[in-house]
């Protein structure tokens, strides 16, 4: 009778704490989940800040850039010999802006990384989550010894 006492406390004692793990990590799982949304939410807010920025001041350097690009050609046209006809003068300032508008091109590409948009808090505190899990099933299958 008296080992039947010592185990009912104990067995509903063991109960209520893998009870309580199991809300506590529902809760930890929900707020992970919170967690990463947030941070998908802010990241791509800022991207799409930094896109429309990017496309505002595209179209304002554009017509500045078209401008420039006819007077250069207009110029490289006066300082070719006059034999040559005036679409050379074209091809050879489209190109060269073409190649700058490529070396322009690749660098921005650079610049938007797939990895720049990972959640790193998130997977930090996932991976913090998972060994603060793991120690404390281990501490759990100790006290049931």
């Amino acid at each position: 009778m008296d080992s039947d006492n010592k185990t009912t406390p104990q067995s509903s004692s063991v109960g209520s704490l893998l009870s309580t793990v199991m809300q506590e990590l529902s809760s930890l799982v929900r707020n992970e989940a919170e967690l990463a949304k947030t941070e998908m939410s802010e990241k791509t807010h800022q991207a799409m800040a930094a896109i429309a920025a990017i496309a505002i001041a595209g179209a304002v350097l554009f017509g500045g850039f078209l401008a420039l690009l006819a007077a250069a050609i207009f110029l490289l046209n006066e300082v070719l010999p006059p034999d040559t006809t005036p679409w050379l003068s074209a091809i050879i300032v489209g190109g060269v802006a073409t190649l700058i508008g490529f070396i322009m091109l690749t660098a921005g590409l650079k610049k938007i990384q797939a990895q720049n948009m990972m959640p790193t808090r998130t997977i930090n505190s996932l991976q913090t989550d998972k060994a603060f899990a793991k120690k404390h099933q281990r501490n759990v299958k100790e006290e049931l010894k």
